[in-house]
């Protein structure tokens, strides 16, 4: 069970991500106790932690300032991310630990795959079905994380999931997935590739070739890349708020 301070600084991260405090925005301790129904304390370890994950900063004198990630900033660290996780991947295919592991990565990608069919034979989203697949997503990421041999690769992982789009196993979609029985076939057809991905990132790890393994992680992990630049084309406003609504962990009505 989470702290009172940690559950508090969720919220008030949260309140920053979606824009309802504007950036260089002054925190007033006193109006935040009274938002949350909390005391000083919690209000100020809440306020510390938020300061360590750079989303507020210290004013003049006492105080803290907002200081609102850019969608710029979600996009140097999910490439930053993507890094991390191929050299995990090109960790992992060295360790001889590997094959504790690999149960789980391979069940990890038939769940998914049982999603697909099921998404795909209802012909339509449905949440619980694209929970499981998300679910499944994070099963395979954060084991490859935790078998790479390097704790400091998942410490630094760990640093910026609080940013949309980079919790472990982050998944996305365009809202247009559902409009006609084309956008999902094509949400579908990206779910499957990434999938597809993940079984050549499976074999490569098994096999012990860190090179490949490295590489497809590097593609597979680029796709959060084109997805922001493509949903950029798609709105010349996009804010991180934008991204949220895009990103598993904040919005539950998700396709991949």
């Amino acid at each position: 069970m989470e702290s009172i301070d940690t559950e508090l600084a969720a919220k008030i991260r949260n309140d920053i991500l979606v824009g309802n405090y504007d950036g260089g925005e002054r925190l007033s301790e006193a109006q935040l106790c009274e938002t949350h129904n909390v005391s000083r304390t919690p209000v100020r370890l809440a306020l510390r932690l938020l300061e360590r994950e750079g989303v507020i900063r210290r004013g003049e004198g006492r105080g803290y300032l907002v200081q609102s990630p850019s969608v710029e900033d979600i996009r140097q660290a999910v490439e930053v991310r993507g890094h991390l996780e191929s050299l995990a991947a090109r960790l992992m295919a060295q360790n001889p630990s590997r094959f504790d592991h690999l149960n789980n990565l391979k069940q990890a990608i038939e769940q998914i795959e049982s999603a697909i069919s099921e998404l795909t034979k209802l012909g339509r989203l449905d949440d619980g079905i694209t929970r499981q697949a998300q679910a499944a997503n994070e099963t395979f990421h954060s084991t490859i994380l935790q078998a790479c041999g390097n704790d400091y690769v998942g410490y630094t992982c760990e640093q910026i999931s609080h940013l949309p789009m980079l919790a472990v196993g982050s998944m996305v979609f365009d809202r247009s997935v559902g409009d006609t029985p084309d956008h999902f076939e094509r949400g579908m057809f990206r779910l499957r590739m990434g999938n597809a991905q993940h079984r050549v990132i499976c074999d490569a790890i098994e096999k012990g070739d860190p090179v490949r393994a490295e590489g497809m992680m590097r593609e597979h992990s680029h796709t959060m890349v084109e997805y922001i630049q493509t949903f950029e084309k798609q709105n010349e406003s996009l804010t991180v708020a934008d991204l949220i609504a895009y990103s598993t962990g904040h919005n539950e009505k998700k396709l991949p």
